[in-house]
C-alpha cells in the first residue's frame, strides 16, 4: 500500500520513466496522472448545447414536453437531460428537491444516484488497473489481507460473479441497530470475522450484489491510502468539472442544495444501516455533471480505449439473450454487434436512469428523488421520440 505522498510521488516517477522511454510518436500524456492529464488535455468535456431552434429539434422538444406533462401528472418528480453528439438537446427540471421548504429542482441540485454510482467505482478501479496500481485478475485478498474469500478476484467483483452475499440483507443478522449507518470498514470486518457463506462458487455465475462494489470502494482505499470520496473528488469529479457531484454517507451533513429522497406519497425515507456504505451507491450528482461523465469516455479523458473495451465486454453467458453485465456497466449486446451501455439505480426513493447509446453518442439521464417505478420505462419512450421510431424499436430496458 502507498501513502498519499508516496502514491503521488510514485505516480509522477512512473509517468516520467514511461514517457521518457516511449517512441516520439507516443502521445506525451499517455501515461501521466489523471489530474495532470486534465491540466493539459484539450479533450476534457465541456457542457455544450445544440441550437434547438432548428425545426427538427423543435418537433422533438414538443413531443418530449408533451410526454413529460403526462409523467408529471402521474407523479414523476425529477430532472431530465438528453444529449446527442456531444450537445444537450433537452433539459428539464420537474418538481421539488425539498418539498417541505418548497425548494425546486434546478441545474445545481444534486440527487442520489443509487446504483448508478457503480459506474464511477468500476471506472476508478479500472483506472488503477490501467496505470498498474492494481491488477483486476488478482485476488482481492492480495490487496485486503483480511478478506477471507481467497478465490475472489477484483474482476469477479466488477462483473458481479463473486458469489458474495448482499450486505444490505444483513438486517437483524449481523447488525444490531438498523438505524445506525455502517461504514465500509465495518462491512469488511463482518466479512472477515463472521465469514458469511458464499451464494455460489466464485466465477461460476452472475448475481447482482451490492457487496461487490462496497468491497471495491475499500480496494480503492487500500491501494491508494486515500478515502474513497477523496480519490473520487481528486481524480474524477474535480478534473471533469463536476462541481455538484460528491460522495455522501452522513445524513447530518447533506449539503443544503441537495435533494431529499421521498416515498411515492412524499414521506421522507428514513436512513438505515446501509446508508453509510459507499461504492455501490452514495454518489450525488446532477444531470449536467452526469453528461460530462458520459462524454469523458468518448475522448479518453479518463480511460483509454483498451480499458473501455474491458469495461464494455460482457462477462456472463449463463442465460441467453441480449442482456449482460460488463465491468461496472449493464449492457444490451445485439447480434449486429451494437451495444447499449447503461446503469439504472434505485435507493430509498431515488430512481436513476443512465442510458448511453455509444454508437450514436446519445445519452438519456433521468434523476428522480420521489419513488416512481415508471421512470425505468421512460428510456424506451425517449428513444422512440428522439429517433422518431415506434416504441420498442431499437432496444429493451431493464429495471
Amino acid at each position: 500500500m502507498l501513502s498519499n505522498s508516496r502514491f503521488y510521488f510514485t505516480s509522477l516517477l512512473f509517468s516520467f520513466f514511461i514517457v521518457a522511454c516511449q517512441p516520439s510518436t507516443e502521445p506525451a500524456n499517455a501515461h501521466t496522472r489523471f489530474d495532470d492529464l486534465q491540466q493539459n488535455n484539450k479533450n476534457a468535456p465541456k457542457l455544450m448545447y445544440e441550437d434547438t431552434t432548428k425545426p427538427q429539434f423543435q418537433a422533438i422538444i414538443q413531443r418530449l414536453d408533451s410526454f413529460y406533462r403526462i409523467q408529471v401528472q402521474g407523479g414523476f418528480n425529477g430532472s431530465v437531460l438528453i444529449g446527442h453528439q456531444g450537445k444537450v438537446i433537452y433539459e428539464r427540471y420537474f418538481g421539488y428537491a425539498r418539498r417541505e421548504s418548497g425548494l425546486k429542482l434546478a441545474p445545481n441540485t444534486p440527487s442520489q444516484l443509487a446504483s448508478t454510482s457503480k459506474t464511477f467505482t468500476g471506472a476508478a478501479v479500472l483506472y488503477l488497473h490501467q496505470h498498474n496500481y492494481l491488477n483486476i485478475d488478482e485476488a482481492v485478498a492480495h490487496y485486503i489481507p483480511d478478506f477471507p474469500y481467497k478465490d475472489i478476484t477484483i474482476k469477479m467483483l466488477l462483473s458481479h460473479r463473486s458469489g458474495l452475499p448482499d450486505y444490505q440483507k444483513w438486517g437483524g443478522t449481523f447488525v444490531r441497530d438498523e438505524s445506525t449507518p455502517l461504514s465500509n470498514d465495518q462491512v469488511l470486518d463482518i466479512f472477515a470475522k463472521r465469514k458469511p457463506a458464499l451464494e455460489s462458487k466464485p466465477g461460476t455465475r452472475f448475481k447482482y450484489c451490492n457487496s461487490n462494489y462496497a468491497v471495491l470502494a475499500s480496494v480503492i482505499e487500500y491501494v491508494t491510502e486515500m478515502k474513497y470520496e477523496d480519490f473520487m473528488k481528486r481524480y474524477i469529479f474535480d478534473p471533469l468539472g463536476m462541481k455538484n457531484t460528491f460522495v455522501h454517507h452522513t445524513p447530518e451533513l447533506l449539503p443544503s442544495n441537495a435533494a431529499y429522497n421521498y416515498k411515492y406519497n412524499w414521506q421522507r425515507w428514513e436512513y438505515n444501516f446501509a446508508d453509510g456504505v459507499v461504492g455501490d451507491k452514495g454518489i450525488y450528482s446532477t444531470p449536467r455533471d452526469m453528461y460530462l461523465w458520459d462524454q469523458s469516455f468518448y475522448n479518453n479523458v479518463f480511460l483509454n480505449n483498451e480499458t473501455l473495451e474491458l469495461a464494455y465486454g460482457p462477462c456472463s453467458f449463463e442465460k441467453p439473450g441480449v442482456k449482460n453485465y460488463g465491468l461496472g456497466w449493464r449492457m444490451l449486446c445485439y447480434p449486429s454487434g451494437n451495444k447499449i451501455i447503461y446503469h439504472n439505480g434505485w435507493w430509498h426513493g431515488n430512481n436513476t436512469v443512465f442510458y448511453r447509446f455509444i454508437k450514436e453518442n446519445m445519452t438519456f439521464i433521468v434523476l428522480g428523488n420521489k419513488y416512481n417505478s415508471g421512470i425505468y420505462r421512460q428510456a424506451k419512450v425517449l428513444y422512440s421520440i428522439v429517433k422518431n421510431v415506434p416504441i420498442g424499436d431499437g432496444f429493451d430496458e431493464e429495471e
